[in-house]
């Protein structure tokens, strides 16, 4: 789904193309279904700012998978985790008035998740960051990475796109106060559903 979001790199300190101020804010141009909301960094519940022009529309979740695979190459050296480490992968697909907007995959180190509710499609009460933090591992620093391209046909028919329109990549680190990557999660996004939103100072 966003395979390829994140960079060939180590961890390191910094951020490139996040928002110092709380999150990436991903606002989408006027249509029949459109309105603007942010996804925070993910250690709180994605939360909408919708309310002004679509009452009731919410970004809502259709597709859910869990599974355990071998770390693709770019995720275990962003994690700086061995080549044939296992991770917890998990692949959702979010909609907003039944239309595709976003995929998201998250890749998490099976050695910390195992056995936890992380490896259930529901991850019970304020997500998958909230059982982080009771497995002692929340996240409180994220990198993102930004690109852009034109979709795979996977990602064509997944967030069924017009011809000719491209997807943005967002590819989110998260660390805990340690500095440790405990979960890298790659997003799709139509863009021509979104324009992304930076507020920093000087």
């Amino acid at each position: 789904m966003a395979s390829g979001a994140c960079g060939d790199r180590t961890p390191r300190s910094g951020c490139r193309g996040s928002n110092p101020a709380g999150g990436t804010r991903h606002k989408a141009p006027d249509r029949s279904w459109s309105g603007a909301f942010d996804i925070p960094p993910p250690h709180r519940q994605p939360r909408t700012r919708w309310s002004a022009d679509i009452e009731s529309r919410a970004l809502e979740v259709d597709q859910v998978s869990v599974s355990e695979e071998t770390a693709p190459a770019h995720i275990s050296a962003v994690m700086d985790l061995a080549a044939e480490a296992v991770m917890c992968v998990r692949r959702r697909r979010f909609l907003v008035d039944s239309k595709p907007v976003l995929l998201a995959t998250s890749y998490l180190p099976l050695s910390l998740v195992a056995g936890s509710a992380i490896n259930q499609e529901d991850t019970g009460p304020d997500g998958t960051y909230a059982r982080l933090s009771e497995l002692g591992h929340a996240p409180v620093h994220f990198r993102e990475e930004i690109r852009s391209r034109m979709p795979s046909p996977d990602e064509l028919t997944q967030l069924s796109l017009a011809p000719g329109t491209p997807v943005i990549l967002i590819c989110r680190t998260a660390f805990t106060e340690e500095g440790h990557p405990v979960e890298v999660n790659e997003m799709t996004l139509d863009a021509a559903s979104y324009v992304l939103e930076y507020d920093f100072d000087a």
